[in-house]
């Protein structure tokens, strides 16, 4: 009896090892779902045409043929041995994420523009990112490897309650805001003050953004036009943020007269506008648009097409510094260290160079990723921009702050570019220097400032 019993525990005994073992297994093979939420048109989708290879030498050619989402589900399989699904979906403003996610929508990934991130901080709504995704002896960690060090720096000293935005956000595309103008009908000289936006020898052939963070620190410049150019201010911009204090006052006062300059600018413009700028630039329409970076490239590669020439500039009183990047949701990851990896190794994909360069063709703005070891983002730029062998008038284009700071390899990243271009798409799709050092990062207003403006912005609408 004894005996029999002794079997039959070790049966049961063998039965339940076999089922929890496969059970284990079965978990092990579980797919990942990671819930990404991103603008629209901001990833690579694939699909591209055999012309549309990206030749940087014999080697080295790039085509999109199939999306990212699914190339990056192919590689985390064959990197980490796991399954990972991704279930990718679009926003078209930063309110319209944060209403979704208010109302219930849960994500693992977002990509939201700085002041939503620095809002989701304040809320504490991020997960930080391991000490692992840090660690730039790791291949697969490209963002770390790679990121631009003038975009680490600016991250690193952006600071909510005391903790780094570069803890909870990775970069993804960066610019300023600037102008894009017909240089036949528009004067260089006018373009170097915001006010030229106000100037009724161009009345309704100018636009202004439907943007109110945008076009309220541009009517901020103008305001403030005098104090910023002159010759204290500028020193003092040399040693403190003053700059950064100036482009993000939201005091009532402030706001009522920027009110006042904002519906002049509506009188004066031509349309009010987030889009259709772009295509009535190229169809003639206007001469002047208010105009983000990497719109603005894209608008004078369109109107290039149709034998127009356009030209791009940044007004000396100051612009706004934006970028969009990615950030792990607390609520979406909730302590799943699989999806936590998941989440962070996207970053890294996207962040590959041959990734990166895939994203810029396809979304036209600039990443902020300059390549780290690999010199295939500097090329790719050399590709686009570089002047051809015989061209006569040639222009140094200084891209060190952005490729290496390093003063040691300062003549390593100095493009050769026609000197028509200084003024146009190179300097939209990397600003020089001197621009980033009158540009400051549009903070994330108070409760109260967001109300007092938005109030003000309703009110120059439907003026």
């Amino acid at each position: 009896m004894k005996k029999i019993w002794m079997i039959f525990c070790f049966s049961l005994l063998f039965c339940s090892t076999v089922f929890f073992g496969c059970e284990n297994k079965e978990n092990q093979n579980e797919e990942i779902v990671l819930r990404i939420a991103n603008w629209e048109e901001y990833l690579d989708e694939g699909g591209w045409d055999e012309d549309e290879t990206i030749d940087l030498d014999e080697k080295t050619k790039i085509l999109g043929r199939e999306n990212m989402v699914d190339d990056f589900e192919s590689w985390y399989e064959k990197t980490y041995g796991e399954k990972v699904r991704v279930e990718y979906s679009t926003f078209g403003t930063n309110e319209d994420l944060y209403n979704q996610m208010t109302l219930g929508d849960t994500f693992d990934l977002v990509c939201p523009s700085e002041y939503m991130i620095m809002k989701l901080m304040k809320e504490k709504k991020l997960e930080p990112f391991s000490e692992d995704f840090f660690d730039t002896s790791k291949k697969e960690n490209y963002y770390s490897r790679g990121v631009s060090p003038y975009i680490k720096n600016v991250f690193d000293d952006l600071k909510i309650s005391g903790e780094s935005l570069s803890r909870y956000g990775a970069g993804y595309m960066w610019g300023v805001m600037g102008l894009v103008y017909n240089p036949s009908a528009v004067s260089k000289e006018d373009v170097r003050h915001w006010s030229v936006l106000l100037d009724e020898k161009y009345r309704k052939q100018v636009t202004m953004k439907d943007s109110v963070r945008d076009s309220y620190l541009v009517a901020l410049t103008i305001l403030k036009e005098k104090k910023l150019l002159s010759e204290e201010f500028q020193k003092a911009m040399e040693t403190t943020h003053c700059l950064t204090d100036e482009l993000n006052d939201t005091s009532e006062q402030t706001v009522t007269k920027v009110q006042t300059i904002l519906e002049k600018m509506r009188k004066n413009s031509y349309s009010l506008e987030t889009d259709s700028g772009k295509a009535d630039m190229v169809t003639g329409k206007v001469v002047l648009n208010m105009q983000w970076s990497g719109d603005g490239v894209y608008t004078m590669d369109e109107a290039e097409k149709d034998g127009l020439e356009l030209s791009y500039a940044v007004p000396e009183e100051g612009s706004n510094l934006w970028f969009d990047g990615f950030c792990m949701m607390k609520n979406g990851i909730s302590g799943d260290a699989k999806k936590k990896q998941a989440a962070q190794a996207f970053i890294n994909y996207i962040s590959r160079p041959d990734n990166v360069i895939r994203n810029m063709y396809y979304v036209g703005y600039t990443s902020v990723i300059a390549g780290g070891d690999s010199n295939l983002v500097f090329r790719y730029a050399d590709w686009c921009y570089g002047a051809e062998e015989d061209e006569e008038e040639v222009s140094p284009y200084d891209l060190s702050y952005f490729f290496s700071g390093a003063k040691e390899t300062k003549n390593k990243y100095v493009l050769e570019v026609p000197k028509s271009q200084v003024s146009r798409q190179v300097s939209a799709q990397y600003p020089e220097q001197s621009v980033l050092k009158r540009s400051a990062v549009m903070q994330c207003f108070s409760g109260e400032a967001n109300r007092r403006i938005s109030r003000m912005w309703i009110r120059v609408r439907c003026f």
